[in-house]
Parts: structure tokens; C-alpha cells; sequence
């Protein structure tokens, strides 16, 4: 990305990403976010979501129908000291191409910390140089995999229920 877009790098470097989401109340199954509010938050109270969200680094927007939630600006590349080098790390590919639902435009799902808008071009290419390097995990039921997510991205491709993937972060 450096190499192929120096100034946008240079600006994620310098502003970071913000991302935004709005979630229901209860979990929508047809949405690629799914959870609503109460299961993010794993409470049905207001104030403890609340309390939650600021132990995340995250800002609620109450609406009427839900809360929309706003996490940064965050660092979108990060330095890795055990590496001794910088590493992509960010959702902003993912938040952008796929966050949409009845709640969600992906366009405004992320922004840079400045606020201002990402360039559909570089997202795409982006997106490209991603999936140039993705290498895919044949899955078997039973398998366990350990991702380090300092090294590598991790993702999903889609599926056709039912599956059922556990998954714990851990440093």
C-alpha cells in the first residue's frame, strides 16, 4: 500500500480511522454486523452499555431505534516491537465494502480520524493487494487455528450456514 498509495498511507499514519456502526436493539441475522446493541454490550441496560463502550474507547449515540457507535480515531498501522517494523492493522477494507445492512451505509461505516471520506479507489485496490495475499485455512470440524493478529489478518470468506466458529483474543 506504501508503495502504490505513499500520501494515503501518509494520512492513515497521521489521522488514524474511525469507524462507525448502528446497531438495533436485538441481533439482525440478515446484517452482516448481527449483533444488536444488547449482545454487543451483553446487557439491556443503557448505562452499563455505556460504561462498556467507554472501557472500549467507544462513543454511543442513542436513536430511537438503537445506538450508533463510534470507535476513534485509532491507529490504522501500528508499530510492532517484537517485529521491529510497522504492520497494517485495521478493518477499514472490511468496514467499507461490507458493513451494509438497513442501518449501515459502508461509505460512511469508516472514515479517516480527520473525519474526512477514504477514496473508493484506494479501498479497492487495497482490497486487491488483501486478497492477492490471503491465504485460506481449509476448515474441518474440530480444527483449531492460532492466529497472531500482529502478523497477519485474519477474515472469513462466506458460508452457507449452518457453521459455528468459537473464537477467544487472548495477548
Amino acid at each position: 500500500m506504501k508503495e502504490n498509495f505513499p500520501e494515503f498511507v501518509e494520512k492513515l499514519e497521521k489521522h488514524g480511522l474511525i469507524y462507525t456502526r448502528v446497531l438495533g436493539e436485538g441481533d439482525d441475522p440478515s446484517s452482516p454486523i448481527g449483533r444488536g446493541w444488547q449482545s454487543t454490550f451483553l446487557t439491556k441496560d443503557k448505562a452499563v452499555a455505556e460504561e462498556r463502550a467507554v472501557k472500549l474507547g467507544m462513543k454511543l449515540e442513542w436513536t430511537d431505534n438503537g445506538v450508533k457507535t463510534v470507535m476513534g480515531p485509532i491507529p490504522a498501522v501500528k508499530w510492532d516491537e517484537s517485529r521491529g517494523r510497522k504492520i497494517w492493522f485495521n478493518s477499514m477494507v472490511a468496514a467499507y465494502t461490507g458493513w451494509k445492512d438497513a442501518r449501515n451505509d459502508p461509505v460512511k461505516a469508516v472514515t479517516f480520524g480527520d473525519g474526512s471520506p477514504l477514496p473508493a479507489d484506494v479501498i479497492e485496490e487495497c482490497g486487491k493487494i488483501l486478497e492477492e495475499e490471503c491465504v485460506a485455512v481449509p476448515w474441518q470440524q474440530g480444527d483449531i487455528l492460532l492466529i497472531d493478529n500482529w502478523a497477519v489478518l485474519h477474515s472469513r470468506r462466506s458460508f452457507e450456514p449452518p457453521r459455528r466458529v468459537l473464537a477467544s483474543l487472548c495477548k
